[in-house]
């Protein structure tokens, strides 16, 4: 069985973090079933893409995934795997989840429910695989057996939320799932199990038919099944037992004792393999269940919070990549707002058609909470989540890149313009068409003139590669140069200042300006100031 809950036809790839913990540890010698985690080999799993720390930092991830966590470890994992690693770049896979997700947000109590019953198996499992390290089969096979008794219960309660509530839900994902649920967990499926795990406890002994082979020793051993007898009880009682060889072993016989063992281990070793393996499919679906449930669990946290804040969501409208479609009202900076715990000023703009986006105007007014708010929303888009704003639309990425001006610091090699320089080529090796780079006062740590040079070559070059490129400036040259092209795929915008230099933290349609109103703050700041 597959949950299929993030892909239509196959897994969701676990973390390689997330590796060790989602497998038990004793299972790593285990000869009996392969080594793997929900399904996937560990050459299956994927690091992290290598700007996923400066996606964190630069977009402020770390307070989106604990507010989408809520303190559970796992769901933080895997909240950072769905959202830095690997962009969903069909719209497809987007309006799947998305489907997914708006059955989650109409019928959340039963899907927290179905995740804490697949939380709550796999913990018992590490608590009952405790012989798993033993070399005697027999031991192995009790211990697949209980587990196996756990995970029957589990599915039994699945497949009552599968038969009860199937009606409640009505995306793709989730009708398979319950569909597949109905279909392979029938009653008489729970009875023939039962009826296997009954035998296999072996309450009258173990019958084991083998062959002699060189120098007298046993081979091919074979567990067979014995023969049941249908005669009343009473018959059976009275009737002559057929002659047979039996012997007993003396009480303190410990390597006759070993040497039976041993024998039985031979005979059942088969059967052992069988029910292990049959128990790590059935944590395999479960741990994938979990694993894939812990992402809308997080959404349903995150809509929550924004819920609290009062702020709004919309699932947006994914277009092609190769389109160039970026609309949407309200769009606001959703880490800003769960920082602030208060609603944040959104931002209405029309830029579709357009390959370059120019953000200048007064310091503090908002340009880079604004840029901000354009990554969040195309990660959280393209992830199949739900995105800060009152209504969004915006063609797919094949990849987001950011580059921030960063602070000096101690852990520099060189100047802040060689390391702005040393980043920027690294976004170019990895960069590739219908891409998108954010850039957030770029190339400032040299003078104006030099800046917007080096600005005008990078940017021309990227938009030439058909990039998208949003770039938050005060580099007057650089903003001015472009906008006296009249470029057709371009749009400038600028943060809005009132008269008296009040900053409404809102971005218009305006032609760059020379100046950034540092006086306002320098104003702002020391106009009441007195030293005494």
């Amino acid at each position: 069985m597959k949950a299929f809950l993030l892909y239509k036809d196959r897994d969701f790839e676990l973390p390689e973090t997330l590796y060790a913990e989602e497998r038990l540890p004793s299972r790593q010698h285990q000869p009996i079933s392969r080594l793997n985690v929900a399904g996937r080999e560990v050459e299956a799993q994927q690091k992290l893409p290598s700007d996923a720390d400066a996606l964190i930092q630069d977009l402020e991830l770390a307070t989106l995934f604990n507010a989408m966590a809520l303190g559970d470890e796992f769901v933080l994992e895997i909240a950072k795997k769905a959202v830095l690693s690997g962009l969903c770049n069909d719209a497809e896979t987007i309006l799947y989840r998305q489907d997914i997700l708006k059955d989650c947000m109409k019928n959340a109590g039963i899907v927290r429910e179905i995740y804490a019953m697949a939380v709550e198996a796999i913990e018992s499992e590490r608590k009952s695989y405790f012989s798993i390290f033993s070399r005697y089969t027999s031991s192995v096979l009790h211990s697949a057996i209980e587990v196996l008794q756990i995970f029957i219960g589990t599915l039994k309660k699945l497949r009552r939320i599968a038969g009860e509530q199937s009606n409640q839900f009505h995306s793709e994902g989730f009708t398979a799932l319950f569909a597949t649920l109905r279909r392979e967990l029938d009653d008489e499926f729970f009875a023939e199990i039962q009826t296997h795990l009954k035998t296999l406890k072996f309450r009258d002994g173990v019958l084991i038919s083998a062959e002699l082979g060189k120098g007298n020793k046993g081979i091919h051993y074979v567990l067979r099944k014995p023969s049941k007898d249908e005669r009343p009880w009473i018959e059976r009682m009275f009737l002559q037992k057929p002659v047979g060889y039996t012997f007993q072993l003396h009480p303190r016989d410990e390597s006759g004792a070993k040497a039976l063992s041993e024998l039985r281990d031979r005979g059942t070793s088969l059967i052992a393999n069988a029910v292990a393996q049959s128990a790590e499919h059935i944590f395999n679906f479960l741990g994938m269940l979990k694993t894939e449930l812990a992402f809308y669990l997080g959404c349903l946290n995150l809509r929550a919070r924004l819920t609290q804040l009062g702020e709004p969501i919309c699932f947006p409208l994914p277009a092609a990549s190769d389109q160039r479609r970026h609309s949407f009202q309200g769009l606001y900076d959703v880490c800003l707002a769960l920082s602030m715990k208060r609603k944040i000023v959104g931002n209405d703009v029309h830029a579709d058609h357009k390959n370059l986006v120019i953000i200048t105007g007064a310091n503090q007014g908002g340009k880079s909470t604004f840029l901000r708010s354009i990554g969040l929303a195309q990660l959280m888009m393209q992830c199949g989540m739900f995105v800060s704003a009152e209504s969004f639309c915006g063609n797919i990425c094949d990849r987001l890149f950011t580059h921030y001006k960063r602070e000096e610091d101690v852990s520099m090699k060189s100047g802040k313009f060689d390391e702005e320089l040393s980043r920027m080529s690294e976004i170019v090796e990895h960069i590739t068409p219908d891409s998108m780079v954010l850039f957030n006062e770029s190339f400032a740590a040299t003078n104006e003139r030099e800046g917007s040079e080096i600005a005008r070559q990078i940017v021309t070059a990227l938009l030439e590669k058909q990039v998208k490129v949003f770039f938050v400036t005060h580099l007057y040259d650089f903003a001015q140069g472009f906008y006296s092209q009249q470029m057709n795929g371009a749009i400038f915008l600028r943060a809005e200042r009132e008269r008296d230099g009040t900053r409404t933290f809102k971005l218009v349609e305006g032609e760059p300006l020379e100046t950034s109103y540092g006086a306002d703050l320098y104003k702002r700041i020391f106009e009441d100031y007195n030293p005494a």
